[in-house]
């Protein structure tokens, strides 16, 4: 396979000595139009792969911050048709930073399998986290979105243990994204040590870059995260930022820079890790 945008934006921050900075922000939150504007200025705020959320109705993995965006979200009449449309404007000024849709399965079945691939790979998606279909159920998605080029990217927890994790790496690629701690997102770390241990016992099975999400609030998280990990996720704080920034419920003009102002703080943290 020709290596694709996320293998070399991986590759870009290995030979920096840091890990990547990936970031999570709401496709459509709070509105179509800041949305844009908050997705536009990611990469220039410090942003190495940027997860773009798929607003669903009955998100079962998210906390609160993440629900409410994907409300807000819906409500301001979101699809995901749209985007992919978003994805794809973002690409008329952008062909390097690497773009994965996050989200829940339900979606990607109303809007059928093959066109949803097809639209995907045309708009300029790198990569998928799909986070309740298993890997059990590779040839519902998974096998057909590698065959178009798309990575695939796994979730592991702590629960998943020496047994289940090589049926989890099974046709993963892109990098495999390890999820800190049980439970939902927005949750508080606990054991910042058993993070890093996770990490390696998860690299003694693949070559795979492995980055870290869920609970990732502040700097020297970033920064004590990103001593282990290849990448340093964070969601929940940025969606959060939206939600503050809002007036009457509304976007504010300090929307996008709120946002954007939040991954340059995040960013240097996960950018200081090794240093």
């Amino acid at each position: 396979m020709v290596a694709s945008r996320i293998d070399k934006r991986f590759e870009k921050t290995r030979a920096e000595n840091r890990p990547a900075f990936v970031s999570f922000v709401m496709a459509g939150d709070p509105d179509p139009r800041t949305a844009d504007a908050i997705l536009a200025g990611l990469p220039a705020a410090g942003a190495d792969v940027i997860e773009l959320g798929m607003p669903f109705s009955d998100p079962m993995a998210d906390g609160v911050a993440i629900q409410l965006a994907g409300q807000r979200a819906l409500a301001a009449g979101m699809s995901l048709e749209k985007t992919l449309a978003m994805v794809a404007r973002f690409r008329q000024a952008d062909d390097e930073t690497p773009i994965v849709l996050m989200g829940y399965y339900n979606p990607i079945y109303i809007y059928g399998v093959e066109k949803f691939i097809a639209d995907a790979v045309k708009s300029g998606v790198d990569g998928l986290i799909v986070v309740d279909l298993p890997a059990e159920e590779d040839d519902e998605l998974c096998i057909p979105a590698i065959a178009a080029g798309l990575n695939f990217i796994r979730l592991t927890t702590p629960t998943t243990d020496a047994n289940r994790l090589p049926t989890v790496l099974n046709n993963a690629s892109g990098f495999v994204y390890y999820v800190s701690m049980t439970g939902i997102t927005g949750a508080e770390i606990k054991n910042r040590a058993a993070v890093g241990e996770a990490v390696n016992r998860i690299k003694a099975h693949t070559d795979l870059p492995v980055a870290v999400g869920f609970g990732i609030k502040s700097a020297e998280d970033a920064a004590l995260i990103g001593k282990d990990a290849d990448g340093v996720v964070v969601g929940s704080a940025l969606v959060s930022a939206v939600e503050k920034s809002l007036e009457n419920g509304r976007a504010s003009l300090g929307t996008p820079q709120a946002v954007h102002n939040l991954v340059r703080t995040l960013s240097q943290g996960a950018r200081s890790a090794r240093s």
